[in-house]
């Protein structure tokens, strides 16, 4: 059971593994999406088809039909990674070996919808993913297995989540076949260690430039692809796509928001709560993204302006 890209992986290294047996890629329908409300299906549909895997869409699982469905394929484990809703108890206890769940992060740590961007909003230096025994909670149920993984300070949401199932693909294929022979037992997590992400906003991407710098360019990197980091200048959403925090730069009197000489190279410095941020590329609404010397050079205006700060 799954949804979005960063998943396939999963699918392809399970359909590789001679002990496994693949019965069916459930995942949700197809979406209308862009201005022409084209149909669109998910990218796990995708990859099934291509991989000659059953594929099941139903639009709920507490369906007493597709519950039946289900139980007709007599899978002995069902896997689950983000897969986006809540499996109910009727399915939890279908399979003999059990619901197994690919949580990107080192469970009970960021337990939630947003594990990954939390992680990098919180300046995490480690972080990893689990494989846990799925139960009616929000990532509450026992752990079977996570590997560890140190971040460098420079990933994207984006890249880090593909990254996360990458090694967990590798993680399921190497612990399923023992889980299966009763070789492996899961452990209680320590709810005292416990920590809930919360789902993201297209509201949280607006830049408050009473931040500190480094704060500000966490969220840059933990807002890509989505909701990203922007502004507004000039009654446009400028969208923030690379930047760089000096932390330590003495600002003076200026005031959070105020774009300032520069302080290294020639672009956009912009005042935060604690030191300075180098808007490295944008792209203003309705235009092609650039780099921030040349978004200067073409709109030299804002060279003496007052960013608005949040929403």
């Amino acid at each position: 059971m799954g949804t979005p890209a960063p998943v396939a992986p999963v699918l392809e290294r399970l359909c590789r593994v001679p002990e496994v047996d693949v019965v069916a890629a459930v995942t949700p329908p197809d979406r209308e999406r862009g201005r022409g409300r084209r149909s669109e299906p998910p990218p796990m549909k995708e990859t099934a088809q291509r991989l000659g895997v059953l594929v099941l869409q139903p639009d709920t699982l507490r369906s007493r039909s597709v519950q039946n469905q289900l139980a007709g394929l007599e899978a002995d484990a069902i896997v689950v990674a983000a897969y986006g809703r809540l499996l109910p108890s009727a399915i939890l206890e279908m399979p003999s070996h059990g619901c197994l769940n690919l949580h990107p992060s080192l469970l009970p740590r960021h337990r939630g919808p947003s594990p990954v961007a939390t992680a990098i909003l919180e300046g995490n230096e480690v972080t990893g993913i689990s494989v846990m025994l799925l139960d009616e909670g929000m990532d509450t149920g026992p752990l079977i297995a996570q590997w560890d993984y140190a971040l460098t300070g420079q990933e994207t949401t984006g890249e880090l989540t593909d990254t996360l199932f990458d090694l967990g693909a590798e993680l399921l294929v190497e612990i399923l076949p023992p889980w299966v022979r009763g070789e492996l037992q899961a452990q209680p997590q320590d709810s005292a260690g416990a920590t809930v992400s919360r789902k993201l906003e297209r509201a949280d991407g607006a830049a408050d430039w009473t931040l500190p710098a480094e704060a500000l360019a966490r969220q840059c990197r933990a807002y890509t692809p989505w909701p990203g980091l922007y502004t507004r200048w000039e009654g446009k959403t400028l969208k923030l796509l690379g930047v760089t925090a000096f932390p330590a730069y003495r600002t003076g009197a200026a005031v959070p928001g105020q774009v300032i000489t520069a302080v290294s190279g020639n672009g956009i410095h912009v005042v935060t709560g604690r030191g300075v941020l180098a808007l490295e590329r944008v792209q203003l609404e309705g235009r092609r993204a650039v780099s921030g010397e040349e978004f200067l050079r073409g709109y030299p205006d804002i060279s003496e302006a007052r960013l608005a700060v949040g929403p």
